[in-house]
């Protein structure tokens, strides 16, 4: 019985060893977790979920904004919605490749009619201002209110200061919205 107990040992030690010999070799025995290359790993494999698309906010921030251009372009398609409106800020500032505020303003149209109050809150402040889109102050106020309706706090700060856009424009980007004459 002895004999048996080691070499039932001996076979149980050799077992991992074994394993990983004869693993499929496209496949990750132990792959890692919880890290920004994994997450991309996946979503470039197709595998978009909502933890991995909402782990774009930390690339961005990061300063990976390419990184974070395809990964959420890719979630986009998938109809994740809040991709859609990441697409949106980095094309309208240029992060991550050129600024364009037709496509930034392309991106917040998507979202709004998939029915996202951010994407409808971004589109209204594009047809307010003009930027991306032909300006239509009115389809852009009723945007607004829509995603005041959802809920949305700026918007519903922005209908409490009479749509004037200075409550929700930073200093700093004032220059961009200024109209060209």
């Amino acid at each position: 019985m002895h004999h048996f107990t080691v070499a039932l040992a001996v076979a149980l030690i050799a077992a991992p060893a074994f394993a990983q010999e004869t693993a499929d070799p496209g496949g990750d025995l132990n792959p890692e977790e919880l890290t920004i290359e994994r997450v991309l790993r996946d979503v470039g494999r197709g595998e978009t979920s909502m933890t991995n698309c909402a782990t774009g906010y930390f690339i961005t921030k990061s300063g990976r904004h390419a990184e974070a251009r395809q990964l959420f372009e890719r979630c986009a398609q998938d109809g994740w919605t809040g991709a859609m409106t990441w697409m949106s800020e980095l094309t309208d500032n240029g992060l991550g490749g050129e600024e364009d505020p037709t496509a930034a303003a392309d991106w917040d149209r998507r979202a709004a009619e998939a029915g996202d109050p951010v994407g409808a809150f971004n589109l209204g402040l594009d047809l307010m201002r003009g930027r991306g889109i032909a300006r239509d102050a009115a389809a852009g106020r009723a945007l607004v209110d829509r995603a005041a309706e959802a809920g949305l706090p700026v918007a519903r700060r922005l209908q409490g200061a009479d749509y004037d856009l200075d409550e929700v424009t930073p200093d700093a980007d004032e220059h961009r919205y200024a109209p060209l004459s």
